[in-house]
């Protein structure tokens, strides 16, 4: 019998939700790689002798005139590819307060306050930085509130850092609800005029799609034209098309039978599709979109210059460094103040911080909420990009410096999460005392792992026997 999740702030979840959890970020550090490789590749490109070449891709429009889709390819990846991401996001997020550890009002309380922490106090410092700005620079309020886990995890491959489980699973988890948090504010504050007879009508597709999935049918060959429909009529309506990949998420069970069973049912189509299209998601569609909006023309150290200088830029920044790192660490210690719950006795606040600063890279949604505010052509949107990404590297470096220097401990961690004394497959952290058997008749000791690998570190005593795990 596995041990119930903690409840201590940043505490050890349940090895299903580990084993879960370690796979999704797998794909998600792929499609990080992925991610920076076509955002370096689009700003070389937008600064090269061939930049026209690259805004004329960028600019190229296709798609049915008739149906007012004959849109531009840079439109296509955020309205249409992001969809994918925001399906997968919404997926994650209903599994987790539905089947995961998160369905603990105590457990979910954490990652939800730090969402809003790290989204209203880098908004409250961008407001302050720009209300003397040019006009129509407040439309960017939103723009450093967003985190985007695929280039958080990315810094953490560069690093090599060995963060504990529990860190990782609140970083993720950090980064749905920002997401969900996200595209709410997209619908609500960043939609000009609302076309009601087709939100309404995009509501039809919405349901058949829902009632479908609800009886556990999967043929592409309904949901997929279903699903392209309610985003089609969504887009028309003028609230931006990627609420319709969170909406279209919502309706798929993440259990076999909510009512009759509950998360103990097994799992429902939510597993089965997030299992397709997470890979779709972090591989091609995030990385396509980076490529078409990461390129910037920066215009030379004078051109840097004059866009860092500028008050939008500035306010990203700060934002994203300093606003994020306020507010997560701020609404982590609200909870702890207010909950009387401690911080799990492995980790302290410099952690929190650490993981705090890795919340500032807000690449992909930021980059999505720019263009909303700003639109694609004017200058401040040239300025908010840089300013996003000298945000989003600069919370980068001071994270992997503040994670690096807490490293040593987190190999004692990461060697602790190895134990597996009776060779179960479960290592015995995740277990109750009384349900950790003898181990196996010559099964490798400590001793003969440290004997193969000078690095080991943290280990339990000599002696005592130890198994590494599979994370799938």
């Amino acid at each position: 019998m596995t041990k119930p999740p903690s409840t201590r702030l940043l505490g050890r979840g349940s090895w299903p939700e580990a084993q879960r959890i370690a796979t999704v970020l797998r794909r998600e550090t792929v499609g990080g790689a992925l991610l920076l490789v076509a955002a370096l590749i689009a700003l070389i490109w937008a600064n090269s002798p061939w930049a026209e070449a690259y805004e004329s891709l960028r600019d190229t429009r296709v798609g049915p005139a008739a149906l007012n889709l004959d849109l531009t390819l840079g439109t296509w990846a955020a309205d249409g590819l992001l969809a994918i991401f925001f399906f997968v996001a919404g997926l994650e997020l209903k599994r987790e307060f539905v089947a995961g550890d998160l369905r603990d009002p105590r457990r979910a309380a954490l990652p939800i306050s730090a969402a809003v922490g790290g989204m209203a106090v880098p908004a409250l410092f961008f407001v302050l930085i720009n209300l003397g700005g040019p006009d129509g620079a407040l439309r960017g309020w939103a723009i450093p509130s967003a985190t985007d886990i695929a280039f958080a995890l990315a810094v953490l491959a560069v690093i090599s850092t060995h963060l504990p489980t529990a860190l990782r699973t609140f970083l993720l988890t950090l980064a749905v609800v920002d997401d969900l948090l996200a595209i709410a504010v997209i619908a609500v504050f960043y939609t000009a005029a609302v076309n009601v007879p087709a939100l309404l009508l995009s509501l039809l597709p919405l349901a058949l799609f829902g009632f479908l999935v609800q009886r556990r049918i999967r043929s592409w060959w309904l949901l997929l034209p279903l699903a392209a429909l309610t985003w089609a009529l969504m887009h028309e309506s003028g609230v931006h098309a990627t609420v319709a990949g969170v909406l279209l998420a919502f309706t798929v069970p993440v259990v076999r039978s909510e009512a009759a069973g509950g998360p103990d049912a097994g799992p429902g189509l939510a597993e089965h599709f997030e299992h397709r299209l997470r890979p779709l998601s972090a591989g091609f569609a995030v990385p396509v979109f980076a490529f078409f909006s990461a390129g910037v023309a920066i215009g030379g150290l004078s051109g840097l210059g004059e866009s860092l200088g500028d008050s939008i830029a500035i306010g990203i920044i700060v934002g994203l460094v300093a606003g994020k790192a306020i507010g997560i660490t701020g609404a982590t210690w609200l909870v702890s103040r207010f909950t009387r719950a401690e911080l799990d006795e492995d980790l302290g606040w410099p952690d929190v911080v650490g993981l705090a600063l890795l919340g500032g890279m807000g690449f992909t949604v930021s980059l999505l909420i720019t263009e909303l505010a700003y639109g694609a052509e004017s200058e401040s949107y040239d300025h908010a990009k840089v300013g996003i990404l000298a945000g989003t590297l600069l919370a980068a470096a001071i994270a992997a410096v503040i994670l690096r220097l807490r490293n040593r401990r987190y190999r004692a961690i990461a060697a602790e999460e190895l134990v597996d004394v009776d060779a179960d497959g479960i290592p015995d952290v995740y277990e109750l005392p009384e349900d950790i058997g003898p181990p196996p008749a010559n099964w490798p000791t400590v001793d003969d792992e440290a004997e193969h690998d000078p690095d080991w570190r943290g280990a339990p005593p000599p002696g005592r026997p130890t198994r590494p795990f599979a994370d799938g």
